[in-house]
């Protein structure tokens, strides 16, 4: 974590890549700006208005989902409220990253800050104080339908009470430990503030960016990996050169990307007429693919500056809602999760081609010419069951059907689950992208290849940790750390530099974009938008 932090002020407005990931790594002084605690305050005095009037204000007064008839005395409104949250930390299984959860919670701030909620300040302030001690909770991934992360953000808001389970400097605690070492108290759950802390997908929001980051910078080195096979096998730049005239935009984008990333490196054509179309096509499957992922990111941007709170407080009003089902984020990242298995066919198909031989003249497995060897072809069974995994799935899960709660809540988006699938098929495209860029590095040294520009980078790396095959041998962690390094946030960011694609790099803060601006202003998030 940086000693100096950079300070963010929410504001209520959209927060971008850069600022999420600024404070996901626990870099920044997170505050409230003004303007929006007094849109927090305006919108509580309706709540308690409401309440001296005798109204019922649900999950304030009133029971939740099944029990929302149930009616609680001013008597038991604290014990309710308390209760309330306490009762919803039901979430099981591998905690989330405790970078997911630092951004749920300005999440959860900065979606107060719009003014609709009708929480109190002191929950805002409790968050914040949290964030600014780095009191983390532990935050247990299993437990969301996708209709307000109830079960996610109940384990959030249980922390703010003093039970459930913490990080702090490191070290899981309960709760009350972390709160004693940290010098906090245990917050007071005053009416609404219950609710209002657990029935928002704060969390699935927060997930869902990271993961969609994260897609984006994997799927940049994937690219890259597709070029280097693209130039041992000899492929023709030609289609690339036609999609920057007829292509759609982000397709035109692709191809322009890999004729200026290849510069450098006249790789001798291997083309008789044209190619098969996983080399043709890489910028028409890359430019979809990308798409898909920048939209689904802008949308996710958006919802991070939109309450989705039941009820809101709109027109002077205490108003049910149902804002809490997360549907458009959820739809373009299923859209996202079919194109990654797009992506990874795409990539499959040229580690077969490889291993065929014949394209440039190359042996069949890849084996030199003399050598007494295998050679890779029992590899590409891998390629094939990486792709396989991806392909599996894409089954959609948003619409099937579910019903709790008594028949209240017959309606879910699944979004967790969605995104647990999302960031399975980011992780398998990675061990993708290394045993393509393992077969073109041989495929290049047998024919004497010298790469340029972000091959050459690529090379490199295959290079560092797997020699030139002569001999069978163990392949398993030479694939697993070449792996690591082309997902390191070091490749990635020399790739980047390199053979930058503006709208991409710039939108994800992938590789150090936007980084830089931060740290010379101080920012009032906003999200940035590429086109």
């Amino acid at each position: 974590m940086p000693d100096a932090k950079i300070p963010i002020e929410l504001t209520g407005q959209p927060i971008g890549f850069a600022e999420l990931l600024l404070i996901g790594r626990g870099g920044a002084q997170v505050a409230a700006a003004p303007e929006g605690l007094a849109r927090v305050q305006a919108a509580r005095s309706v709540v308690e208005q409401a309440m001296a009037a005798g109204m019922p204000v649900y999950g304030a007064t009133t029971g939740v989902g099944a029990m929302k008839d149930v009616a609680w005395s001013n008597e038991e409104l604290d014990a309710f409220n308390l209760g309330l949250v306490r009762a919803h930390h039901f979430g099981t299984g591998e905690p989330f990253p405790i970078s997911v959860v630092r951004n749920a919670m300005a999440l959860r701030v900065n979606t107060a800050l719009t003014g609709y909620v009708g929480c109190s300040t002191d929950l805002v302030h409790a968050y914040l104080e949290l964030l600014a001690a780095d009191v983390i909770p532990v935050v247990r991934r299993t437990g969301s339908i996708g209709c307000a992360d109830i079960g996610l953000m109940g384990q959030i808001g249980a922390v703010l009470t003093g039970v459930g389970e913490a990080v702090f400097r490191g070290e899981r605690l309960p709760a009350e430990e972390a709160f004693r070492r940290a010098g906090l108290r245990p917050s007071r759950m005053a009416p609404r503030d219950g609710l209002a802390s657990l029935s928002v997908n704060s969390v699935s929001f927060a997930a869902a960016a990271e993961a969609t980051r994260a897609a984006a910078g994997a799927l940049r080195t994937l690219l890259a990996t597709g070029l280097a096979a693209s130039g041992a096998m000899g492929a023709s730049r030609d289609p690339w050169i036609a999609v920057t005239h007829v292509g759609t935009a982000r397709e035109a984008m692709i191809g322009k990307w890999l004729c200026n990333a290849s510069e450098g490196w006249d790789w001798p054509s291997g083309t008789h007429v044209q190619d098969p179309l996983s080399l043709r096509m890489i910028a028409q499957v890359f430019g979809t693919v990308f798409e898909s992922v920048l939209t689904a990111g802008h949308k996710i941007l958006a919802a991070t500056g939109r309450s989705d709170d039941n009820p809101v407080i709109a027109e002077g009003r205490v108003l049910t809602s149902g804002g809490s089902l997360p549907l458009d984020v959820t739809v373009l990242l299923e859209s996202a999760v079919l194109c990654m298995a797009h992506a990874a066919r795409n990539s499959f198909n040229r580690c077969v081609l490889l291993g065929n031989g014949q394209r440039r003249g190359l042996p069949v497995n890849l084996v030199p010419e003399g050598a007494i060897a295998t050679g890779f072809g029992p590899i590409i069974k891998l390629a094939g069951e990486i792709f396989s995994r991806v392909l599996s799935m894409t089954n959609p899960v948003s619409a099937q059907s579910l019903v709790v709660a008594g028949g209240m809540e017959d309606e879910a988006a699944f979004l967790p689950l969605v995104i647990e699938r999302f960031d399975r098929q980011m992780q398998a495209l990675k061990r993708l992208a290394a045993i393509e860029a393992l077969l073109s590095a041989q495929a290049m040294d047998i024919h004497g290849d010298q790469p340029e520009g972000a091959v050459k980078l690529v090379y490199e790396v295959v290079r560092r940790h797997a020699a030139f095959y002569t001999v069978d041998r163990p392949l398993s962690a030479e694939v697993e750390a070449i792996e690591d390094e082309l997902a390191s946030e070091e490749f990635l960011t020399g790739l980047i530099a390199l053979s930058p694609i503006h709208a991409i790099d710039g939108f994800f803060a992938l590789g150090g974009f936007g980084m830089d601006a931060l740290r010379s202003h101080p920012s009032s998030a906003r999200g940035f938008v590429y086109h």
